[in-house]
C-alpha cells in the first residue's frame, strides 16, 4: 500500500479530528494501526485532540533553563539528584564470615595405590577401570586400566574415591560448617 496524497490528506484530517490510529486505519482501509502511527510520526503531526475534550490546547510553559554549561561529564553527575529507596523496601545485604580451621593433609598409612596399567581410550574394555589419570591435553594422559568388578566402571581403589557413603559426606560437610 502506498501513501497517496489523498490518503495523506485524509489521515491529517482524521488525526486532527481526534480519531484513534485504529479508527483511522479502519477508515483508510489496507493499512494497519502501526502504519498510521508511523506515518503520523514521519509527518510530525501534533498530538491529536482528545475525544470528548475541548479543542483548545492548554500548554504548560517551558521550564526556564540555566545558562548552558560546558560539556563536562563530571559536572553533570554532581548536579544530578537521584531518589533512592529507603526503609523496608531497601535491600540489605548481611554477610556472615565464619573462620575456617586449617586442615592439614595426613596421608593414610594403610592405603595401597594400585599400579596403573596405563591404557589408552581405545584399549579400555568392560572389565577395565576407566579412571582418568593426568591432563587429557598432554601426551602422558591415560586411564587406570586395572580390573574392575562387573557393576562398576572403576577398580576397587577408584570406587572408594568416586563413591563416598552419604554419612561420610554429611560428616565432612558438618566439620567444614
Amino acid at each position: 500500500m502506498n501513501w497517496t496524497d489523498e490518503r495523506v490528506e485524509k489521515l491529517k484530517k482524521l488525526w486532527s479530528e481526534g480519531l484513534s490510529a485504529s479508527q483511522i486505519a479502519a477508515q483508510l482501509g489496507g493499512v494497519s494501526r502501526n502504519a498510521v502511527i508511523g506515518k503520523v510520526h514521519r509527518l510530525s503531526l501534533p498530538g491529536r485532540a482528545k475525544a470528548g475534550g475541548s479543542t483548545a490546547t492548554v500548554r504548560t510553559p517551558k521550564r526556564t533553563t540555566s545558562a548552558p554549561r560546558a560539556p563536562n561529564y563530571a559536572s553533570r553527575i554532581t548536579t544530578r539528584t537521584v531518589t533512592r529507596q529507603q526503609g523496608a523496601t531497601m535491600l540489605k545485604e548481611e554477610i556472615e564470615i565464619d573462620t575456617v580451621e586449617e586442615v592439614r593433609f595426613r596421608p593414610a598409612a594403610n592405603v595401597v595405590v594400585p599400579i596403573s596399567r596405563r591404557l589408552g581410550l581405545t584399549e579400555l574394555t568392560e572389565r577395565t577401570c576407566k579412571w582418568p589419570v593426568g591432563d587429557p591435553l598432554k601426551d602422558d594422559f591415560h586411564f587406570c586400566g586395572c580390573e574392575s568388578p562387573d557393576s562398576s566402571p572403576y577398580c576397587t581403589y577408584h570406587q572408594r574415591m568416586a563413591y563416598q557413603p552419604v554419612n561420610e559426606r554429611r560428616k565432612a560437610a558438618n566439620r567444614v560448617a
